[in-house]
């Protein structure tokens, strides 16, 4: 699996994350929708968007890249997927991009077209290794460096990082997700292992039992809370069937039945 899927999840779901990540309060989450645009005519869309849900045009959104691998088109596509939406969905707030690297040396570009670009403040590339020690973080920073950390050290930040979300996060519903995100990251880190064993392995089955995670859930349905976090996970299997991901792989990692894994592929395919 591409890790980018993960952190497009990730921040659809916790998108605190993001702001965490580029050092911005966590209440920021409340003034965005991490969303997608697509550009007609020329097949782009772009998959990692924040943009201000309140009519403010001081606030600026955000274009997020998330690269694992060397490319060097990186930063052709980028600003030609930008300016392009700027062009067509006459977005009047300012701009900011943000590309998330694992470390300084995937970087690909040329200086003689982007150096400039890359010097403006707009312009924010974060190196995860290069964040500091991973106890000087926020919660949201932590989660985001779980995602690169080796697997043989997963199993101990993992069990850190549920800890002290369960001493942070006071709203049941956000505990409960951030607890199914960690999950799903353990299911990437640890693809040999079966989403019971880790559940086993971290006493999520336990914990999965306890008074606030089923409160959290119960209550949800009960008034439709959890709607928005199954419709992300929705909106995330077209993005990840794109990858070249089969149905199985989708459904395991987001935790959806192989069923409706093929019925929103299906879907997807018709309205094309």
């Amino acid at each position: 699996m591409k890790t980018d899927s993960i952190f497009y999840r990730l921040f659809l779901e916790f998108p605190r994350s993001f702001f965490e990540l580029i050092k911005l309060p966590s209440e920021t989450e409340n003034n965005y929708e991490f969303t997608s645009r697509e550009i007609k005519q020329v097949s782009f869309r772009i998959d990692g968007l924040f943009l201000p849900k309140i009519n403010d045009p001081s606030l600026p959104f955000y274009l997020v890249e998330v690269q694992f691998q060397p490319d060097d088109d990186l930063y052709d596509r980028i600003f030609s997927e930008l300016f392009l939406l700027l062009k067509q969905y006459k977005i009047i707030n300012p701009w900011q991009v943000i590309v998330i690297y694992p470390s300084r040396n995937i970087e690909r570009f040329q200086p003689t077209q982007f150096g400039e670009l890359l010097q403006l403040s707009r312009v924010n590339r974060i190196y995860l290794d290069e964040l500091g020690d991973l106890g000087n973080q926020s919660l949201g920073v932590k989660l985001v460096k779980l995602i690169i950390e080796p697997s043989q050290q997963a199993v101990s930040t993992a069990k850190q990082v549920i800890e002290e979300a369960k001493q942070i996060l006071t709203d049941d519903k956000v505990k409960a997700n951030f607890i199914d995100l960690i999950e799903t990251i353990l299911v990437y880190k640890v693809p040999e292992k079966t989403r019971e064993e880790i559940e086993a392995m971290f006493s999520l089955s336990d914990l999965k039992n306890t008074k606030f995670y089923q409160e959290a859930y119960s209550e949800g349905e009960e008034k439709g809370l959890l709607e928005g976090v199954e419709q992300t996970k929705l909106n995330m299997i077209p993005v990840l069937n794109q990858e070249g991901l089969t149905p199985e792989q989708i459904a395991r990692i987001l935790n959806l039945s192989l069923e409706i894994i093929r019925e929103k592929i299906k879907q997807d395919s018709q309205t094309k």
